[in-house]
């Protein structure tokens, strides 16, 4: 009883990060948005702070590594993923993979397919359809298995990231923000590419992601915290980019006026 009593107050707690977090990423304009983000914590434990929800177009998406690391505390018994050779073009860059996700040993298995080519991934993947289409399949499986209705930000062509392994490793906080993770690039360069790109003020940005995080500065920041800050970043400009120059700007210091 009492440990499912601590449980119970861990996910509270949680709730009440998540919701203050969106609050300041200004998610927290939508009653309905901020309804849902708690009962997304409460039932699954996802914790926006690490990036395993995004907030895209209104609405919630989970991510790959949230789903792995449902799937560890749920203490899945195993996945398995197996390309579908009928479906899949090599030479188009097209790929079709089946996974099959089993919650207990005596699981009858709970099926997820996933397909990927050049046309639905974003152009920041292309080249790595086939890893994608992998990580889509583990997705669809993972959300069966556990009763996920949100989709996943991987099945999105837009906004497909690098997947990752779909070996959930565990994070103690300690590696550089701007370190890199599973030869993944370093947070750094792709904050950087995304400033490039969309012709963003850097010490505004910089400005931005330190309120995020909570930080004085971006460099006293967890990893966690700026992955998913990057990871919203990315979203944002994308699907609102005038309503990101106006947050920026919000950032710039006041002009003092001349006698």
């Amino acid at each position: 009883m009492k440990s499912q009593n601590g449980a119970a107050g861990r996910a509270k707690n949680l709730a009440r990060q998540n919701v203050k977090l969106a609050r300041r990423l200004d998610a927290g304009r939508s009653l309905a948005a901020l309804g849902q983000l708690r009962d997304l914590t409460l039932n699954f434990g996802f914790s926006l702070a690490t990036g395993e929800l995004l907030l895209l177009n209104g609405g919630w998406y989970v991510t790959h590594a949230a789903l792995l690391r449902l799937a560890s505390r749920k203490r899945c018994a195993g996945i398995r993923v197996e390309q579908v050779d009928q479906s899949s073009d090599p030479l188009a860059g097209r790929w079709v993979f089946k996974a099959t996700v089993f919650k207990s040993p005596s699981s009858m298995g709970f099926v997820g397919y996933g397909d990927a080519d050049p046309s639905n991934v974003s152009s920041l993947v292309r080249g790595a359809e086939m890893r994608v289409a992998e990580t889509r399949a583990v997705n669809r499986a993972l959300r069966k298995a556990y009763g996920i209705g949100l989709c996943s930000v991987e099945e999105l062509g837009a906004f497909s990231s690098p997947p990752r392994s779909t070996i959930p490793s565990p994070s103690n906080g300690s590696h550089s923000s701007n370190g890199s993770n599973n030869g993944q690039p370093r947070l750094r360069d792709q904050l950087c590419l995304l400033i490039r790109q969309h012709n963003l003020d850097p010490n505004l940005v910089k400005a931005y992601a330190a309120d995020f995080c909570g930080t004085q500065t971006l460099k006293e920041a967890s990893r966690g915290l700026v992955e998913s800050f990057v990871a919203q970043l990315a979203a944002f400009v994308k699907t609102d980019r005038e309503g990101l120059i106006c947050k920026l700007n919000s950032y710039a210091p006041p002009v003092e006026a001349t006698p």
